[in-house]
């Protein structure tokens, strides 16, 4: 059933958003030109790797360091870039990655394989599930990037703190996985990047 949710909300997903993904398109172009998209190699389930897909936000070649801090990356971010992380629309794209059965709708956001290899035997059931756009680790560090841009040491805060956080939360959801959680998930997630809208829009 899950998976049928995921089918009809990535492909109906891509039809309705599609002037969103144009006028984006357009503004990356306009703003810093081509590649309008970024992909990057992830872990997925089984432990098999993918390319994820998202709208490209920094300056070209310069979106290998995921431990930029917010200071460094200030010179290497486009300022479409900036508003795509900021509103999430940066993820947009990965509705293709739902519709090509590499990701769900709702599942582990997947890592990239230096950190999954540095996953405990325990830790790795979380990839025998299909990797998501969204889940409650992503709800909780839904500002991730702030949280390590105020770290001296982003990379270790990572790896020692909230990456294992992630991984408990993961688990959370593949133990017990139903059309209930999967659209609850959803819900949270749509009312997060709307107060996050309408928190900017207020200051």
């Amino acid at each position: 059933m899950i998976r049928f949710l995921d089918l009809l909300i990535s492909f109906f997903g891509l039809i309705l958003f599609s002037p969103i993904l144009v006028i984006v398109s357009i503004c990356i172009i306009i703003d810093s030109k081509l590649p309008v998209f970024y992909t990057q190699c992830r872990v997925g389930k089984n432990n098999r790797d993918f390319n994820v897909v998202k709208f490209r936000t920094m300056k070209t070649d310069n979106e290998s360091n995921f431990f930029l801090t917010a200071k460094e990356n200030a010179s290497r971010i486009t300022k479409v870039g900036a508003f795509l992380r900021k509103s999430k629309l940066d993820e947009l794209p990965q509705l293709i990655n739902v519709l090509k059965g590499e990701m769900s709708i709702v599942g582990p956001r997947p890592e990239v394989r230096k950190y999954v290899n540095m996953y405990s035997e325990e830790q790795k059931e979380i990839l025998k599930a299909r990797p998501g756009i969204t889940d409650y680790a992503a709800i909780k560090y839904f500002n991730e990037e702030a949280i390590l841009a105020n770290s001296d040491n982003p990379e270790q805060l990572y790896i020692t703190k909230i990456l294992p956080e992630k991984i408990l939360l993961n688990k959370l959801y593949i133990n017990n996985i139903s059309v209930k959680e999967y659209l609850k998930i959803i819900f949270i997630t749509l009312n997060c990047i709307f107060r996050q809208g309408m928190g900017e829009t207020k200051s």
